[in-house]
């Protein structure tokens, strides 16, 4: 059975960083593109940064520069630094596995201040 336990979410004010994680459990995480998303309300859920298993990582364009998306095989986790935040980031935040979706955990919600 598939798990993804997001964490590490909070408020924090513009310009600020923040570090999510992602537990992943039922998953060969060896294997396994991984990917962060984000959704608002009212807004479809988007996809923000993958990582695939060789290491390679894609961003959307709002976000390129600012997060980073990383993976800890041994610990089935993936991460995303969240630098630079902007007001508009604000969402609740799922990890998933973008070449086959999963059934979605309960997200973290990243709230920024001005």
């Amino acid at each position: 059975q598939v798990q993804l336990v997001e964490s590490g979410g909070g408020l924090v004010q513009a310009g600020g960083s923040l570090r999510l994680s992602c537990a992943a459990s039922g998953i060969d995480f060896s294997i396994s593109t991984m990917g962060w998303y984000r959704q608002t309300p009212g807004k479809q859920r988007e996809l923000v940064a993958r990582i695939k298993t060789g290491g390679f990582t894609t961003y959307a364009d709002s976000v390129k520069g600012r997060f980073t998306i990383s993976r800890d095989v041994a610990k089935n986790t993936v991460y995303l630094q969240l630098n630079s935040l902007k007001l508009e980031d604000t969402a609740v935040y799922y990890c998933n596995t973008p070449l086959t979706l999963r059934e979605w955990g309960q997200g973290t919600q990243v709230t920024v201040s001005s």
